[in-house]
């Protein structure tokens, strides 16, 4: 049984980045260094290991379990693979938001593939959400976008009052099954303290990044697949979530479903 539990468990622990995966592998005596008898002895392994405390461990070991039930649980429940009438989806998208910038940067790299043929725009629409009282909303000319690599960017446009219609064009059509990649930096003032994906095609894996710096919100929770609006209902919440000594958080999701929000919530 032991043997049949740390071959499940190893190919999961091994998904997640490094500093979790370290102090996981001790968690579970996974590593062979780190089969000690009693577990605090084994967290005080991964705390010299990773040069941090034993407190910090015990929480990334905590979060880290989270993970790997949800990655668990996603192997074991197929999710349909894609929704009917779209023409392409996202099979990874990943963001790095920092908020410790004088305006906050955004950096995101998507990989699509195409379900169809000829497909010569990707819709990449933004949701930035207005903020309570004041109704106040980013508007098209005051997003920063800037293109690296994939394709030429068209202006922005509203689309709503939080949405910010984005239309990209790769360097050619893609045919049917090409997978595509595209980097992209995002700069604005955020009316609401949230970071959510809305997606408008299906999405395989939402892999995000919030860096806060020194400055680490007092609450900050999960937020999965809710209504765009119900987004900034604190009863409607997760998680809650600790950010790590570099003052950062780490989420993932998978599978995400066209219009509905996933990402994170704070509040100091």
């Amino acid at each position: 049984m032991r043997r049949k539990l740390s071959d499940r468990l190893r190919p999961l622990v091994e998904s997640l980045p490094d500093d979790l995966k370290i102090a996981l592998l001790a968690a579970f005596a996974l590593d062979e260094r780190a089969r000690k008898p009693f577990y605090q002895e084994r967290v005080h392994w991964a705390a010299i290991t990773l040069d941090r405390d034993d407190r910090t461990v015990r929480r990334r070991i905590d979060e880290g379990i989270e993970q790997i039930a949800a990655l668990a649980v996603a192997a074991a429940v197929p999710a349909p693979r894609h929704y009917p009438g779209r023409r392409w989806h996202t099979e990874e998208l990943r963001v790095t938001l920092a908020l410790d910038q004088p305006v906050p940067e955004a950096f995101e790299f998507r990989r699509v593939v195409a379900d169809a043929d000829e497909i010569a725009v990707l819709d990449l629409a933004l949701t930035l959400p207005v903020a309570g009282e004041s109704g106040d909303s980013v508007t098209a000319s005051e997003l920063g976008v800037d293109v690296f690599f994939g394709g030429v960017l068209d202006d922005p446009v509203m689309e709503s009052s939080d949405r910010i219609g984005l239309a990209l064009r790769p360097p050619e059509p893609l045919r049917r099954g090409v997978r595509h990649e595209v980097g992209l930096r995002f700069r604005a003032n955020l009316r609401e303290p949230r970071y959510v994906c809305v997606p408008r095609h299906p999405c395989d894996l939402f892999d995000l990044h919030v860096r806060f710096g020194e400055h680490v919100p007092e609450r900050i929770v999960r937020l999965e697949e809710l209504s765009p609006g119900g987004a900034g209902d604190w009863s409607r919440t997760g998680a809650a979530l600790a950010a790590d000594d570099a003052g950062e958080v780490h989420v993932r999701f998978r599978n995400l479903a066209p219009g509905y929000a996933y990402g994170i919530r704070w509040t100091d």
